[in-house]
């Protein structure tokens, strides 16, 4: 019975990995390791894991981090109930490698990827499952939200060289998913030029793939530095009185 169920489930929907991004070096946040500081009562990772947690369309978390931090996420996942994390991994020399490392322990039935940032830790399920929904539909699929400022084109001595219209302009947000191959693909061909991304989507979109983008969540903030944790803390005290 519990075979059918699970088959069931399976055919619902493609069966996604989410691969989690937690290697990164917090330069901006003066060397502290970000996604474990302590944010309305729990690290930032564990937010960002219990949103993924209760996405329907997650069926698993694989999780890439310092080499320093492995027994203690482990820790976390099995503290806060974050059932669906099967790995966590060393990350790699950069961000696309950690991804990419991540993407080789998923799971071999993974038909869609996922990437979210760690630090990223209010994104809503609901937000994760309309972008693997997207994803499923198109192959390629990230939110975002239109760019509120002004953007300007500078030279290296800090003299404008124009202003960009910003109604064609949007700040990618995250979860980014893909169909496997396709970020696979992406990823390796990346690695091999060594191209500088700064996203999934652009490894995409150097194989000359279209990603579609969906609506995203002002809310949804990445922690870069210390000012993103008080915006993040006044969100979820928003959050919590609603």
């Amino acid at each position: 019975m519990f075979a059918w169920i699970k088959k069931a489930q399976k055919n619902n929907h493609p069966y996604c990995t989410a691969v989690v991004a937690a290697a990164g070096s917090s330069s901006r946040m003066g060397g502290t390791n970000k996604i474990l500081l302590p944010l309305d009562g729990k690290p930032v990772l564990v937010h960002t894991l219990t949103a993924l947690q209760r996405a329907e369309l997650v069926d698993e978390i694989v999780v890439a981090t310092r080499e320093e931090s492995l027994v203690e996420i482990s820790r976390l996942c099995q503290e806060h109930g974050i059932t669906k994390c099967k790995k966590v991994i060393r990350g790699g020399e950069s961000r696309a490698h950690s991804v990419f490392l991540a993407t080789l322990e998923a799971s071999p039935e993974t038909e869609l990827l996922a990437v979210q940032d760690g630090a990223r830790p209010l994104a809503t399920a609901e937000l994760i499952d309309r972008v693997i929904e997207t994803a499923s539909r198109c192959g390629a699929a990230a939110p975002a939200i239109p760019v509120k400022d002004t953007i300007k084109t500078v030279r290296e001595d800090a003299s404008v060289v124009e202003t960009v219209d910003r109604s064609a302009l949007r700040a990618v947000q995250t979860p980014q998913v893909f169909e496997a191959d396709l970020l696979k693909a992406a990823l390796q061909f990346a690695l091999d030029q060594k191209n500088p991304i700064t996203d999934d989507c652009s490894a995409v979109e150097a194989l000359g793939k279209v990603v579609f983008l969906v609506d995203g969540d002002e809310e949804n903030l990445k922690i870069t530095t210390p000012v993103d944790m008080i915006f993040a803390e006044a969100i979820l005290q928003g959050r919590n009185k609603a």
